[in-house]
């Protein structure tokens, strides 16, 4: 039977079925703990790809600042969860903070100078004097400030920290900043052609990673803040715990049986090191299902309801939709604001993963071009199918390198070592994720244009 015949349910079924299927085979051909990182990466992917599925297949919106929104998600992991740097508060933090109130000061004179002198010859001239006046106040208190601060112990810290909160509260808040830089974007861009849309959220995707780059007081740009809070039990810990040593002798009985003294002791001490890992990663597995399952879930719900609907057909006819009364561009503001809302809490959730924030890292092959491509190969339009897409993209990601290697490897055995040709192409081997990664594109492609689930009109 082929592809195209089967209905979504049979698809989704196998395509899952053939990712775990695939994740295990990872488990015993290589190591659990290397199934369980590319597990979560997956669950991270799909929850951003469900950000952009709402953005695109719902509304048909074209944002490929992605990156952005992310960046602003893994910014707010490190303000919730690092704890404030007093020396540093103490040095800087009220003129940062009168900067800011001119800054804000500024903006609500100026807008109050655009409506009072509207029909007003000098309506110009006001706004720009306001506008430098203010500016030069801003910097008054704002450079003197920022000295203050990354001066202080800045080989450790140089930067004002955060709020010292558990560091799961800062999914929400990822969330919260990456709708409210949306509202400002999509105010701005909006109403602009969907070209320009994708131009206009790409530039401020990099103004917001250049900000995050280079405001040491702030983020400690390319220094990195490292050590951020776990929402699950360090390594560390687990191995002084005898609820976990307890545990593992239990799931280990076959290994350590027979063993006494110190051989039984290096085997359960390695067991238990090992199982470290694997418990603490089918942790943040739990975690990110759950978030995956709550955002899934509404996503459902919001698609199949008149408001879904009305979505899709503003998408497939904005005119005859806006004849019918709907207000188009307000409907696109709110998909624009919920869709990067989604991706800001995915942000928050990898650099909880990784337990440092890297704004170095924040490049566009990883969060834009990578979350595109799975909701173009798994569905446009369809949850699951982004989902899927998310899994199966990164899984390709990951395991394309290492699947080259081995590859390259086979066909060039019966070479002789030393040979230019065989070491050129096991050099080359680390590409091959990009030639598949194109190959799987272009078989779906063209077996199957939609998606491998793709979307379905009710």
């Amino acid at each position: 039977m082929k592809l195209n015949q089967l209905n979504n349910a049979t698809r989704a079924t196998l395509a899952f079925s053939a990712m775990a299927g695939a994740l295990i085979l990872v488990g015993v051909g290589q190591s659990w703990a290397l199934s369980l990182t590319i597990l979560n990466l997956c669950l991270i992917s799909s929850v951003m790809a469900l950000g952009v599925n709402i953005q695109w297949g719902y509304a048909g919106l074209f944002n490929i600042g992605i990156m952005g929104f992310a960046a602003l998600g893994g910014a707010a992991a490190m303000l919730v969860s690092t704890p404030p740097v007093g020396n540093a508060w103490a040095a800087g933090s009220w003129n940062i903070l009168f900067s800011a109130l001119c800054f804000v000061g500024t903006i609500v004179a100026a807008w109050q100078v655009h409506k009072k002198l509207k029909n007003s010859r000098f309506q110009t001239i006001v706004m720009i004097a306001v506008l430098v006046t203010g500016y030069m106040l801003t910097r008054s208190f704002f450079d003197p400030a920022v000295d203050a601060v990354e001066a202080t112990d800045s080989a450790k810290t140089g930067f004002l920290g955060g709020l010292g909160l558990p560091i799961i509260l800062s999914w929400p808040v990822g969330g919260v900043l990456a709708a409210g830089a949306a509202w400002i974007i999509g105010k701005v861009a909006l109403g602009l052609r969907s070209d320009y849309l994708a131009i206009a959220t790409l530039g401020i995707s990099e103004i917001v990673v250049a900000i995050l780059k280079n405001e040491d007081w702030l983020t400690r740009g390319v220094k990195n803040v490292n050590g951020l809070s776990r929402p699950v039990p360090y390594e560390l810990d687990l191995h002084h715990s005898e609820w976990f040593i307890s545990l593992v002798e239990k799931f280990r009985a076959s290994d350590l049986a027979g063993l006494e003294g110190l051989a039984r002791e290096a085997v359960l001490k390695e067991a238990i090191t090992e199982s470290a890992g694997v418990f603490v990663k089918l942790c943040y597995a739990g975690l990110f299902t759950a978030v995956l399952v709550i955002i899934l879930t509404l996503c459902v719900l919001a698609l199949n309801s008149p408001w879904g609907r009305m979505m899709r057909a503003i998408r497939d006819n904005e005119t005859a939709a806006e004849a019918m009364g709907k207000d188009v561009t307000g409907r696109h503001l709110q998909i624009f604001i919920l869709g990067s809302a989604v991706c800001g809490i995915a942000g928050a959730m990898l650099t909880t993963l990784d337990g440092q924030l890297t704004p170095t890292s924040y490049i566009p092959l990883r969060f834009t071009f990578l979350i595109w491509v799975m909701v173009i190969v798994g569905g446009s339009g369809n949850n699951l199918g982004s989902i899927l897409g998310g899994f199966l993209i990164w899984f390709v990601w990951i395991e394309a390198e290492p699947a080259g290697v081995w590859l390259m490897n086979t066909l060039t055995a019966w070479l002789p070592e030393g040979n230019s040709v065989k070491n050129h192409l096991v050099q080359s081997a680390q590409h091959m994720r990009l030639v598949v990664m194109g190959l799987v594109l272009l078989l779906v492609m063209r077996f199957t244009p939609g998606g491998i689930i793709p979307e379905t009109s009710k």
